[in-house]
């Protein structure tokens, strides 16, 4: 079970934060979409999940990359695809962390952080959290980056514990 929902987990992220034409998907604005719409597309592109395990998978995401508010659910970060979450610039926390993997190192070093192909850079206000960023796809080394707040910053993701508070430099 735990492999499956790992695996959801995974194309989840490729559907609502990137590619949601790759089964049939309109994201609004915000970035919602029906679960039904959702749980139908996942089916009828091989992927069949239930709701309860769809609930199981943005529950148990350690990154809190997805919500369900209702009957609509949306990926809370991340997104190459064009969306506004709706957040408002706030005053940003003193010291805020970027995790990434070494090998973006001498990038970073010569052109600063970048977007690349996302909306945002995703600064986290604890460490913890930048770790785990910055280790996506398993990379094995990762760096920590301790960064002066930059001064747009918006928090997102705020009705979760204070460990995966994260803001978004949209500069």
């Amino acid at each position: 079970m735990r492999k499956k929902i790992v695996k959801t987990s995974k194309f989840l992220s490729l559907v609502l934060r990137h590619k949601p034409e790759a089964v049939g998907l309109s994201l609004d604005f915000s970035g919602w979409d029906s679960v039904s719409a959702l749980l139908e597309a996942l089916a009828a592109h091989g992927r069949s999940v239930t709701r309860d395990e769809l609930e199981e998978v943005v529950r148990s995401n350690d990154k809190q990359r997805f919500a369900i508010e209702g009957e609509r659910i949306r990926a809370n970060q991340g997104h190459s695809v064009a969306i506004s979450l709706g957040l408002e610039p706030d005053e940003p926390p003193a010291m805020l962390y970027h995790g990434t993997a070494k090998r973006f190192l001498g990038s970073i070093l010569g052109k600063g952080l970048q977007k690349m192909g996302r909306q945002h850079v995703r600064l986290s206000q604890g460490q913890t959290t930048a770790v785990k960023i910055g280790q996506w796809r398993l990379s094995i080394q990762s760096l920590l980056f301790h960064l002066n707040a930059p001064h747009q910053c918006v928090p997102t993701l705020e009705s979760i514990a204070e460990d995966h508070r994260v803001c978004t430099w949209l500069g």
